[in-house]
């Protein structure tokens, strides 16, 4: 089954007067298996995309739960080879856009034609690097656009318009605007600031906007879909896997995407 791709999809969101839900899933925690079914759960629930993390030994953007959720997930042997598999076994079955969230030393230890080629090839559409900015990613950028995949740049409460333009000439499929000052779960950002940014950057670009990070509950989530193309969740995600390891994960995360989903979409109504 092919993906539909990020543009088509905001395409149709905005066709229907609604935001996107982008839950974060992070591969291999606590293994490969469950967290297929947890991408599996969220396309179900209702996701428009799915973030997947590569695992990373030192993820300097991350809060604790994720960089939790990281170290499982290397003990439980996570390789970027086994994230792209998993991938691959993903797109057999659904067709929701998938990002590949990471940071630059497992990707460009992988190389980065290789990693755009094989990304590609197993059904992944985007590709969003950390620790990559625009004017670093003179290799990975265009490996990206060569194999078709749409590399995301990252804006922060303290872009300013010189980095919004060298965000905006570089970026593809959408741009993901960090909406604390601070790692992932660091706390909850304040609405009117986020507004008041992402109208900055509407400014600037026709690309759709996301905003994550601190976005935990429903409440916020419908508060933040008003404002922005698509909310992006993923500390509050990695949380409940943290939390129910056994055989409840699926139905407590899937029900949490399914309340995030349904909040997130009824927000403009």
């Amino acid at each position: 089954m092919s993906g539909r791709s990020i543009a088509e999809t905001f395409a149709e969101l905005r066709s229907a007067g609604r935001a996107g839900f982008i839950p974060f899933i992070m591969a291999g925690d606590p293994n490969l298996d469950a967290s297929l079914s947890l991408m599996q759960a969220a396309a179900e629930a209702g996701a428009d995309l799915i973030e997947v993390g590569v695992p990373f030994s030192d993820p300097m953007a991350d809060g604790p739960a994720l960089q939790r959720s990281a170290q499982r997930a290397l003990e439980a042997g996570t390789t970027l080879t086994g994230v792209l598999g998993m991938v691959a076994r993903f797109r057999e079955t659904s067709s929701v856009p998938v990002i590949l969230f990471g940071y630059a030393n497992p990707f460009l230890s992988y190389g980065a034609e290789a990693l755009a080629r094989d990304a590609r090839a197993s059904g992944a559409n985007g590709v969003l690097c950390v620790d990559i900015p625009p004017e670093e990613a003179d290799d990975l950028q265009p490996a990206c656009a060569a194999a078709g995949l749409d590399m995301i740049f990252l804006l922060t409460p303290t872009s300013d318009r010189r980095r919004i333009a060298q965000v905006r000439a570089r970026a593809h499929g959408f741009i993901y605007y960090v909406s604390i000052t601070g790692t992932t779960g660091a706390g909850a950002p304040e609405t009117a600031d986020i507004a008041a940014m992402v109208a900055k950057v509407r400014a600037a670009t026709d690309l759709p906007i996301g905003v994550g990070f601190g976005i935990t509950t429903p409440t916020h989530a419908a508060e933040i879909a008003c404002i922005a193309d698509a909310v992006v969740v993923g500390s509050a995600v990695m949380r409940i896997v943290e939390e129910h390891s056994g055989p409840d994960l699926l139905p407590s995360v899937g029900d949490f995407f399914t309340r995030m989903a349904t909040a997130v979409h009824d927000a403009r109504l």
